[in-house]
């Protein structure tokens, strides 16, 4: 085996949600570097910056999987547009914080909607038509040092993260014989939107640094190599695991 070449996606197609910024676009531009055709979703509007960064391999598509039809609507789009799914990567996922006691019910549907039942339903989806095709295929979930962890005044997304991690074993243990493999990656303090609020905290982003033995933020891009390593040929047998990207957090 070619090693170099087991890590190229030519003729390939991948949807990435949640790729109109941060991590997920970095997912989508390095899929695309390693020669896929890619779908670039965004969930309150399209991912057209990323798709155009990328060029005529890409589409972008808006879907709301906040919403239970989201994930319908959108992988039927893709599919119209580029036939099938190869890889899917699941980033899409928000983040609302507040005290437990005060934590409302509404809040904790909605996250768990987007970062957990949308992750359910995008891998059946792409699943069953990898399947029906008699096609192998890669499905990787965007996890969190809160899969471990319990986090602080985040009690949805660190319950949501939980699932993603045991969604993407039980997956695998499904699929693992259809040469469908289901993998998350658990990035750690990364510098997106989503950590805004913790990057501006003076104390907490002291406490963070601190703690993690890199001793900085992590960026977006340093996601992108795990997810093509997963993305990829050269993961063929490892399926049902999480990888860290952290910094050394976790081993701390």
């Amino acid at each position: 085996m070619n090693l170099l070449k087991s890590f190229r996606l030519d003729g390939k197609t991948a949807l990435v949600t949640g790729s109109a910024t941060g991590i997920g676009a970095s997912i989508a531009m390095g899929l695309a570097q390693a020669g896929a055709a890619v779908a670039c979703h965004g969930n309150r509007r399209a991912a057209t910056e990323t798709a155009e960064a990328i060029g005529a391999q890409a589409a972008a598509f808006q879907a709301d999987l906040s919403s239970t039809e989201g994930a319908q609507q959108l992988f039927a789009e893709v599919v119209a547009k580029f036939g099938h799914v190869d890889i899917l990567i699941n980033n899409a996922g928000m983040i609302l914080r507040d005290v437990a006691e005060n934590f409302s019910l509404e809040a904790w549907q909605e996250v768990l909607q987007v970062n957990l039942t949308s992750v359910f339903q995008l891998s059946q989806l792409a699943g069953r038509d990898m399947i029906r095709r008699n096609a192998p295929g890669k499905i990787v979930n965007i996890a969190s040092l809160l899969s471990f962890q319990g986090g602080i005044r985040v009690p949805a997304y660190a319950a949501s993260k939980g699932g993603v991690a045991q969604l993407t074993k039980a997956l695998a243990n499904e699929w693992a014989g259809r040469n469908i493999q289901v993998n998350a990656i658990a990035p750690g303090y990364i510098a997106t939107t989503n950590t805004e609020p913790l990057q501006a905290d003076e104390t907490r982003n002291r406490q963070i640094l601190e703690r993690i033995p890199a001793g900085r933020w992590g960026q977006p891009e340093e996601i992108a190599g795990a997810a093509l390593f997963l993305a990829s040929p050269a993961s063929n047998y490892v399926t049902g695991h999480v990888l860290v990207v952290d910094g050394g957090w976790m081993g701390r």
